[in-house]
């Protein structure tokens, strides 16, 4: 059957996953490799279900969000004999390398399973959230980026025709990633970010001091980990004149069409996985680092918290003045 490649996407999804399928898949075949896409996530491990790809069967989802191998949360991955079976079925299927598309939790799964396997292990950073050690960026994180950017583009039309402040809540549960980049690029007056702690008071003394500056309107970006933004906007509300009100950008930012920026990492990331898998390597993560596509040990890029630049604050605030 010659050698064979399996890719598993896990996690949150997040654009440009399928441009990194699409990448590993025919670049594997060009060496030789076929490909197993592994179902749902590490429940495809679990279930022993694939399905082949070809260079044909792949076409025409490089432009499309999501991942056609489909995703889910699957904790009994996790549990006593989680990765055991999944090493089985690596076994049963001759897999010699495993693509795992995810974050950092998905990291922590393939680096459990390098535990139990021969088989390679690589692993490529996709999650809107850019939170991978090892890194300076992921896939999807720029498409989130935009889509984020974009939407509050019209708030803030909105904002400055009713004289509003605007509140409005970007994904980021653990980490402030892409609020603080989406808070920059949009001229926020506040960036909340769960990295640094940013009382109401002084939310409502920043607020204060654009209004006697003439500035009657005003954007506030917060990541949702930074607590209940209803919550805040009603305490906003009862500190200042302005009327407050509250947007909550959810699930739209991980879908939608990947942009150029994302479907060229992903690209270049699969290529260096499949690299990596033909140089017999494993136990390792891509990234891009100071603009070249790089390599660090698997178990570096799970364990490690990726440090944020708390600088990009002061800058922000500076430019909002």
């Amino acid at each position: 059957m010659g050698k064979t490649i399996g890719i598993v996407t896990s996690g949150g999804d997040a654009p440009g996953m399928n441009a990194a399928i699409r990448a590993v898949t025919r670049i594997g075949h060009a060496k030789g490799y076929q490909v197993l896409g592994f179902m749902r996530g590490w429940d495809g491990l679990l279930t022993n279900t694939y399905k082949r790809l070809t260079p044909r069967s792949v076409g025409g989802i490089i432009q499309q969000g999501g991942t056609i191998l489909h995703t889910l949360r699957c904790p009994s991955f996790e549990q006593e004999g989680g990765t055991e079976k999944g090493a089985e079925t690596l076994s049963i299927n001759d897999i010699d390398g495993l693509v795992v598309i995810g974050g950092d939790g998905s990291f922590r799964g393939a680096l459990a399973l390098s535990q139990q396997t021969d088989a390679s292990i690589i692993g490529v950073p996709a999650t809107i959230d850019n939170d991978v050690y090892g890194t300076d960026e992921t896939v999807g994180f720029d498409t989130a980026v935009n889509t984020a950017v974009g939407a509050i583009d019209k708030i803030r039309d909105t904002a400055i025709s009713h004289e509003r402040i605007f509140i409005v809540e970007v994904m980021g549960r653990k980490r402030g990633f892409l609020a603080l980049e989406v808070g920059l690029c949009t001229g926020a007056e506040v960036i909340l970010i769960p990295e640094n702690i940013c009382t109401l008071h002084d939310v409502a003394r920043i607020m204060d001091e654009n209004s006697k500056k003439g500035k009657r309107a005003g954007i506030i970006v917060a990541a949702e980990g930074i607590g209940s933004t209803s919550q805040l906007a009603a305490d906003i509300q009862s500190q200042t004149e302005s009327e407050v009100r509250l947007s909550i950008l959810g699930y739209a930012q991980r879908g939608g069409s990947p942009t150029a920026r994302s479907r060229l990492l992903a690209s270049l990331f699969a290529e260096k996985a499949v690299d990596l898998i033909c140089q017999g390597m494993s136990n390792k993560a891509v990234g891009l680092q100071n603009g070249t596509i790089a390599e660090v040990d698997l178990e570096m890029a799970a364990k490690n918290k990726k440090p944020i630049d708390l600088r990009l604050l002061k800058t922000a605030e500076m430019l909002s003045t």
